[in-house]
Formats: structure tokens, sequence, C-alpha cells
């Protein structure tokens, strides 16, 4: 049972307790917990019902190629078994082609299903997020591990530093000063965020407003407290994002490549259904016949043997027709792009998503991480000069937590006056944060804004000179070090040690400060203050100038200082004030907690009055810069026609200061916010203030308007727009497991110039696809018209359909695959995104392939007729061998050749040492016919040879785009020569393909034959371009 949706956030701590009638220090008893759980279920996450392993593997199988191979696989096996002895065959070849089409199929299953169990395991890594146990009060007593799916809606709960909260949860008591909770994971806010216990008067407000709720799966990073669970199991927020993957995963679309293939495979069935049916009733008179008395036809003769006969040449046709070679290689393409996008720290879960990434319009970012470096720096700092209208702002350089990375500009720590001196003690010292390095990034602990100060004070030195040599000379030799993940900060160590630390003020947020008492060198306490800067301001007395001298401050001086602070925040700055305060009163000698003062640090109320009458001694600007490279990604994503949309949960302001910074606005554009719950405007860019549901909307609207959206996301509550987006990019490096296992790639640098590498890459392979699916169409397109020749003309079948299927699967294989080694056209990212609808081909292609095909047909069965008919070709001897040779309409009748008086034929040499004789001389036309077939199934080899130079380029004459630029296909139409050599030369296989070997004049004849293929489509690329010269010319 559902629980009842309560609004726990707005109402008083008492009320709720009332509520769920429970008692603070008693906690639910043992019986009325167990009675909860029965009513609202365990609180665990429900499993949804995977499809079982029968159902995915009849879907892989669901598709029209598929199951037109299914039917041609069938009819091959009942025809073999029918009479597989009557043309020759042993037992083991009848069986060859139904075998190797079932197997491919299989192969594909196996793959279809791997990848298809493999896809929804996000929902296991939601799991893993989960609380194992918690802290709670039952009967009175703390149980301290109790297992979290016992947790029941007014169980009391005691979290502490680290524990994962078990359930949703309203804050009742706060047993410290603060309560930080890390929820970046489910809100996407980078910092850890402030809970306390009062109220929020609205009944309905997003997660980031809900500061009295701890929800499940987050982390606890400071402080303790007890808590009410208010929500468990599905109803939490977790649960909810569970419910959205679910939903997401079943709006999910075809990719376009699988639109297209699908919509290819059902016109290509209609059209390979139409024309066996054609072969099969053009040689309705080999097996029906009848005579004609007065006008009526009587003593019907029908041939069951030769009908079958010609059947199993319809079924030939449809092998010849379609590609069984394209789904492996397609798949190889797809994988040998992952391989390449790896290179470039794209990782690629789903193979589809790289064809799809070469069509997205719309590729929606997160601000955080990905368009910026997700590591704060100071980029500047200012203090007043000699006087209060004096004012000094300083450049700091670098982007990263790594000491070592940029400086400060223009100064040095030779000059640091009293104002550089105190900025540096209380960065150093007013700090909980700590730098390591992982083995490729220096990451920082506690506080980003903390990490950030502690490097400034790294960059700014110290003031001592001979301090400063002593941690030059150990930074040095630490760089020698076997352990490189400790990151020693000398200058901040030298602070810390000249002013130690006794007590701490914690942050709180009425008067957004935090300070520390230390004792200085003199022996005097010193209190140092950071903070909010117009809250500081308004507790500040004085103000300090760069000789160490006080001023009182006026209001001209507040209002300037509050200017700069405006003008540093206009740049998308995170500004905190610093100052001091000398005199502590009861304070100045407080040293421990056994001190008389020390009861008034208990109590944070009395903190305001402690932290009054200030020395302020400047500002320090933060932000969390933009990469490098992404200014010029952006500028790529423009020339290539694809939208960037910034989505952030930052503030206006921010969120364009760092899109202004990476050009992401163009100059005559104007800045105006956009309100989410609004429809999504075409020209809308940055979307500030939003929440992870917000990016679902926005996804669904770009979806709806027809555009393939790329969608980035880290965090668990990222996970369903990830799932629903056309692309769901997940970040390696801070991402959630759950939001990596929801994507579709995964960038291993966290780069958003990484992303539009990947574009670029599939932009290549969808191009490169089309090489190879025009290739193997017009090559099959071939095979098509010669069967149908064979059938028209009625001479003997050319090739059978094993050699069909040895050359689709095999001899076509390596340079199809091959074609995906084309290097990228130097222009792709300039074109704007292919839509999603667009042809495979267009008609002018397919007219250029009907063509290429045509003269494949006409070749191959013209060298089958030559080898009967004609004594010499192009001055090349064709009856070395010494077969007899028969005229033309001879072969065509060749079915009435026992009713032929007087024919007969001679034996002849197929190779070395075996010669082939006749006891029926008939059999000259099925069995005699092996080397006419051999030469038939050689011209069809070579001519998809030359034909996949022409795939090189859909355009380019193979004159500016010569084959070398491309060294895989040379490889690869070796490989297709030798397994086509290997079938001819090796007895046992020659036997299985019904093949001889071939003389060298054979092999002359056969090149001679196949080579024009290169000249026809040369012509034909040569008129495609002056079609498109014209088109351009009229248009302009």
């Amino acid at each position: 049972m559902e629980e009842k949706p309560v609004p726990a956030w707005s109402w008083p701590v008492e009320q709720c307790l009332k509520e769920y009638h429970v008692k603070l220090e008693k906690g639910l008893s043992t019986y009325e917990a167990e009675k909860r759980c029965e009513r609202y279920g365990w609180n665990e996450l429900s499993k949804e019902k995977g499809k079982p392993l029968w159902r995915l593997v009849l879907e892989q199988f669901d598709d029209t190629l598929v199951k037109i191979l299914l039917v041609a696989a069938f009819i091959s096996f009942v025809l073999a078994f029918l009479g597989g002895g009557e043309s020759g065959e042993s037992g083991f070849e009848a069986y060859v082609e139904p075998f190797v089409i079932v197997l491919i199929l299989i192969l594909n299953a196996i793959v279809g299903v791997w990848q298809e169990s493999n896809a929804e395991k996000a929902l296991e890594a939601l799991k893993q997020m989960q609380s194992e146990s918690g802290k709670v009060l039952r009967d009175g007593y703390l149980v301290p591990d109790l297992p979290a799916r016992e947790l029941a809606p007014g169980d009391i709960v005691e979290l502490r530093v680290g524990d994962k909260v078990p359930a949703d949860m309203r804050v009742a008591v706060l047993k410290t000063s603060t309560l930080r909770v890390e929820q970046s994971s489910l809100t996407g806010e980078a910092m850890p965020v402030l809970k306390s216990t009062g109220p929020i008067f609205m009944d309905d407000c997003d997660l980031q407003a809900k500061e009295n709720m701890v929800f499940s799966g987050t982390t606890v990073v400071n402080g303790s407290c007890l808590c009410v669970v208010v929500s468990t199991g599905m109803n939490t927020e977790i649960g909810k994002i569970q419910k959205q993957i679910h939903e997401a995963s079943l709006e999910e679309d075809d990719t376009p490549l699988k639109k297209k293939l699908d919509e290819f495979g059902s016109r290509f069935t209609t059209a390979i259904g139409f024309v066996c049916l054609i072969v099969w009733v053009m040689n309705y008179k080999n097996f029906l016949s009848w005579d004609l008395i007065d006008g009526r036809p009587t003593n019907v003769r029908f041939s069951f043997e030769r009908c079958t006969y010609y059947f199993k040449i319809a079924v030939a046709l449809a092998v010849a027709a379609i590609p069984e070679g394209l789904p492996a290689v397609i798949t190889t393409c797809l994988a040998l792009g992952t391989r390449k996008m790896a290179q470039k720290n794209a990782i690629v879960r789903k193979l589809p998503s790289v064809e799809t990434l070469g069509c997205t319009t719309v590729i929606c970012s997160d601000k955080t991480g990905t368009l910026t470096t997700n590591q704060m720096s100071v980029t500047e700092f200012f203090t007043l000069g000699g006087k209060t209208t004096a004012s000094r702002t300083i450049r700091v350089e670098g982007t990263t937590y790594d000491p070592k990375d940029g400086g400060i500009v223009d100064w040095t720590c030779y000059n640091m006056d009293a104002n550089m001196q105190a900025i540096a003690e209380i960065c150093a010292v007013c700090n909980d944060a700590g730098i390591y390095f992982d083995g490729q990034l220096f990451r920082a602990t506690g506080l980003p804004t903390e990490a950030a100060l502690k490097v400034l004070v790294e960059k700014m030195g110290v003031p001592d000179i001979k301090a400063r040599n002593k941690i030059r000379d150990t930074q040095l030799a630490a760089s020698y070090l076997i352990d490189t993940t400790t990151v020693k900060l000398g200058c901040c160590e030298w602070w810390t040690k000249r002013s130690k630390r006794v007590a701490t003020l914690e942050f709180d947020r009425v008067r957004k400060s935090m300070s520390v008492i230390v004792r200085e060198p003199t022996g005097r306490n010193r209190l140092l203050v950071k903070g909010a800067v117009e809250s500081l301001l308004e507790r500040t007395l004085h103000v300090q100038l760069a000789d160490g001298s006080l001023v009182p401050i006026d209001e001209p001086c507040k209002q300037s200082l509050l200017l700069r602070l405006l003008d540093m925040s206009s740049k998308g700055l995170r500004c905190l004030g610093f100052a001091y305060k000398e005199e502590l009163g009861e304070f100045s000698d407080y040293h421990s907690e056994s001190h008389p003062a020390h009861k008034k640090l208990l109590d944070p109320a009395c903190y305001f009055s402690i932290e009054s009458d200030l020395v302020f001694v400047g500002i320090v600007g933060l932000r969390d810069p933009p990469r490098d490279e992404v200014g010029k990604a952006i500028e790529d994503c423009r020339e290539a026609g694809i939208r960037v949309m910034v989505i952030t949960g930052d503030n206006k302001s921010t969120a364009e200061a760092i899109c202004q910074e990476i050009k992401l606005f163009s100059k005559e554009e104007d800045l105006k916010g956009e309100v989410l719950l609004e429809k999504t405007k075409p020209g809308g860019k940055v979307f500030s203030r939003a929440e992870p549901r917000h990016k679902q909307e926005i996804v669904r609207m770009l979806k709806e308007m027809g555009e393939v959206v790329a969608m980035t996301g880290d965090g668990v509550n990222d996970a369903p727009a990830l799932k629903l987006a056309d692309i769901g990019i997940a970040m390696g490096i801070t991402g959630t497991e759950v939001a990596k296992e929801a994507s579709d790639m995964v960038l291993a640098d966290d780069n958003f110039s990484t992303i539009v590498s990947a574009v670029a890459e599939g932009r290549a392979i969808y191009t490169n696809m089309k090489a190879f699916i025009r290739y193997m169409i017009s090559s099959n397109v071939g095979e098509v018209i010669s069967i149908f020749l064979t059938a028209a003309l009625g001479i003997p079948e050319c090739m059978i359909p094993v050699q069909l299927l040895w050359v689709n699967l095999v001899t076509d294989g390596p340079p199809a695959t091959a074609l995906g080694f084309n290097p990228a056209d130097m222009h792709i990212m300039k074109k704007p995104p292919r839509k999603s609808d667009d042809a495979l081909m267009s008609p002018w292609v397919l007219f250029r392939y009907l063509v290429i095909g045509s003269y494949v047909g006409i070749a191959t069965v013209g060298i089958f007729i030559l080898w009967y008919t004609q004594a010499s070709f192009m001055g090349i001897n064709l009856v070395s061998d010494g077969h007899t040779l028969v005229q033309l309409s001879q072969l065509r009748n060749w079915g009435e050749c026992p009713s032929w008086l007087n024919f007969t034929v001679a034996p002849f040499t197929v190779s070395r040492g075996r010669t082939i004789s006749f006891s029926d001389p008939c059999d000259y036309f099925s069995v005699g016919k092996v080397k006419a077939m051999t030469l038939s199934l050689s011209v069809l080899v070579a001519i998809e040879m030359f034909n996949s130079l022409n795939a090189l380029s859909e355009d380019i004459s193979l004159v500016k785009m010569p084959p070398w630029r491309n060294p895989w296909l040379l490889v690869a139409m070796s490989v297709s020569f030798g397994l086509h050599c290997l079938i001819l030369y090796i007895p046992f296989l020659a036997d299985v393909f019904g093949v001889v070997p071939l003389s060298l004049n054979e092999w002359l004849l056969v090149i001679l034959i196949s080579a024009p293929v290169i000249l026809i489509d040369e012509v034909l690329k040569l008129v495609g371009r002056r079609r498109r010269w014209r088109a351009k010319e009229k248009t302009a």
C-alpha cells in the first residue's frame, strides 16, 4: 500500500510527531513498526519484472530481413531434404546453405540478447545507493544496526557523520550546531547542504528548498541529528526516480539507423517477393504444359521435380538479394567506432548510439563539471591600498586544485603588505579543507571553496624569506617521492603552525560566516573571520589599509566595497569577505574547553556578538572556471548546425556569466532568462535554477519538436532524463553509477568538447556506413539481375545458392568492413545535421546502383554464355581445356536436350589430372557447367572488389581520392581474393562450393570483364557532380 503523501517539511516537529503517533524519546514499539511495515511495505526499491529470456530471444527475430532469411532457410532445408541427391550433392553439401543461414541468425540473436540483458542495470545501481542499516529508536532503546528495509514511517533514526540516509526523513533535533548533507547526486547541488529543524511554509516546493528534510541515498558530511521517517521504499525521492527511469525506458524510440533499415527492409521484401514470383512464373513452361484442343487446355502435364527446381532458383534469388552480411558489418563498423571514441575519452555503452550521435541536433549540457572544470579556483582578490579610496584588484591564474597551476599576475611574495598577509593567514587557518592527487587529477577533501583558498595561499607564498626557501626545497624533494597522492601545502602549514587554532565558530545561515580563534606568535588570541561580504560589512568598524593602519569605515567606503562586490559578482564570481578582530575580551586568553568562556562557544546564538566590531581586509572572488577547450567546441557546434542548451541549478547571473565567456551567445543576442514552466522556446539557450524533473520536460518537449537530443548528467536525479534522451551522456569522473548505467555514452574526462568530437565521429561513421550499405546493395542488385537474366534467357543457373551466400557473407564482408575506415570528410562538421528521416539512398544514387547492378548481372551471365558458346574472346583462348561449344539457342533450350538427335559432348579437363566425362550428354548443362559457374562466381567476386573502390566516396573521383587513402580497403580486397582462391584451390572446399581451379588465361578474362565497372561508375559520378553543380547555380 502507498503512503499518504505528507508535507512534513511545512509542519513544526511537534505536529510531525503527532501525525505519526510517536514520541521522540521512545520511538515506535516493535509491534507498531511491524504493523506499519505490513501496511506500507518494506523500505526497499521494488524490482521491475524483466523480460523473460524466451521473449528476448524471440524479439531478436522480429526484423524484416531476418524473417525473410528464416523463410529462405526453411525452404532451402525442405528442398535439400526432398532432393539433395538429385543434383549430385552429398548429404552434407545439400544442407550447407540452410545451416549457414541459421548459424548467422543464431549469432545475431546471441549478441542482441546479451546487449538487452546488460541494458537495464540502472535499477540495480540505485539499490546499491540505499543504506543497509540504521541507528533506530525502538521501545525506548537505541537499536544500533537495524536493517534499513525494516524501517517504517514514524521511526526515530539517529544520523551521524558518514552515515548514509536510509529513508526520506524530517529533521527533528540537531545534536550539533550544524548539520550538512551531501545530496548532489539527488539534486545536483555542488556544495553540501546545511539542514535545520524549522518548518518551511510551502505545501509544494522543490527538493533544494526542503532544508529540514534528508533524503534516502544521501550522506551526512558534518554534524549529527535525530529524524522522523516520513517516506519509505518506492515513495522516497529515490523511489520516484526509479519509477521515472522505468517509464523513460518504456518511451525509448528506435535509433534513426534502425528505423531506416526497417523501412528499407520492408520495401526490399516487397520488391524481392515480386521479383521471385515473376522469375518463377516466367519459367512455368518448364514444369507445366498442356495441349490446346478447340481452344481449351487439355492433357495438362505438371512436373513437381522441375517446379521445385525453379522454386529453388526463386529462393536463390531471395538469398542473393538479401545482404546477409549487413548486420555483421554494421555491428563491426559500430564496434570500431566505439574503439575510436574510447581513444577520445567517449565510452559508448550501446552500439547504435554511435550512429545516433551523427544526427544530433541539440546538446543539452550541464554547466558544472562539463562546461566548467568542477574545480573551484580564485580568479581575483581585492584589498584596500594606502587610503580608503585607493583599491587594488589582483588577478590569479590557474583553474585547478594544483598549486603549481598558474600563479598571481604581476606580483611576488616579496611585497606582501599587511592586507595580503591577513588574507593569506585567514585563507590558511580559517579552513578545514585538504588537497590530494588521485593519479589523474588534484582533488579536494572538504568544501571546494576552502580547497581553492588553500591553493591561493600556496600561490601567494609566505613573508618569511628563510621559510620560503625551505618550503621550495621541500616541494622539490616531494616531487621525487614514490607516494604522489599526498599534496604537501607548505605555505598553509607555515601559517597554521604560526597561528595555532584553539576554537571554531561554525558557519550558520543567520550570520553567514565562520571564524576561528587563533593563538598568535605574540601569545595573544585573535579572531579570523570569513563569510558573505554584506554580512561582514554590517559587523565591521574598521578597514585595514596596505600599511597595516586601521581607518574607521564610513558610508562612502562601505558603498565602494559593495560596488566592488557587485562588479565581481556580475562576472559570475562567488565572493567571500575576510576580516579579523584583535580585542576579544573574555576570549583573549581562551585556551581549551576548561576555560570559563567555553560555554558561550557551545551556543551558536552567542557567535554573532563574538564576531562583531571587525576589521575588514579584503574580498576574494572564486568560481568554477570554464574549460579552455569549450569555447572552440561551442563554435564547432554552431558551424555544424547543432544547438547547445545549458541546463543548470545555478542562479541566472552565474550561468549567464559563464555562458557569455564560452561564447554561447552571439553578439546580437539579447540575454533573457527562460522560465522553465513555460513552453521551451526555439531560441532558449540557458535554463537556470533547473531541477532534475525539468530536464525530462525539456527533453520531451524537444523530441516532440522533432529534435534529436543528447543530454548530459551526473546525478541519480539525471537518470530518467538520460534514459529518455536519444543520447544519454553520463560523466565518468563525477557521475554516479546510476547515471552511468542509464546512459548511452560515458565521458571519461567529463569534458564538453569530447561530446563534439564524438558527434564528428558519429557523422563519419554514418557516412562510411552509407558507403558500405550502398556497396553491398549494388553487389546484391547485380546478383539478382544475374539470376533474373538466367531465368529470362532460360539458361542453366550461373551460381548455386551456397555460392551466393559465400559471396554475400565472406567475400563482401572484409571490403564492406574496411569501408568503415574511410577517412572522415574534412568538412564533416561544417554541414548541418542530417534529418533523421533522410533517405539512405537518394533516387539518383539508387539509379546509379541499378546501372552498376545491371552491369554486374550482364557480366556474370555473359561470361557463363561465352564459355559455352565462344572459342575465344578478345584474343583469349577459351577452349584450351577441350570443352564442347554449343549454340546459344541450344543453351537457352537445354531442358529439351533429351530430344536432340546426334548431340554428343567431348570430355574436358577441369584441373590437373581431373577430367569430366559424360555418360549422358545432357549432364553437360548440369554437372558440366562447373567451369562456367566458377568463371561467373570469379567475375562476381572481382567486380565486387573493384566496386568497393567506387564506394570510397559517393561523388569524388578515384583520381582525387585514390585507394591508398584507405589502406585497410586494399588489405581487405587482398583478404577477399585470398578467400576466393582458397575455395578454388583446396579440393574439399571446391567440392562443397561446386567450383574448380582457373588457369592464368581464364583469370585474365575475369579481370577484363570485371574492370569496366570502375569506368562506368566514374562516368556516373561525373554526371552526379554536374547535376549538383547545376542545382547550386539555380538556387544561387
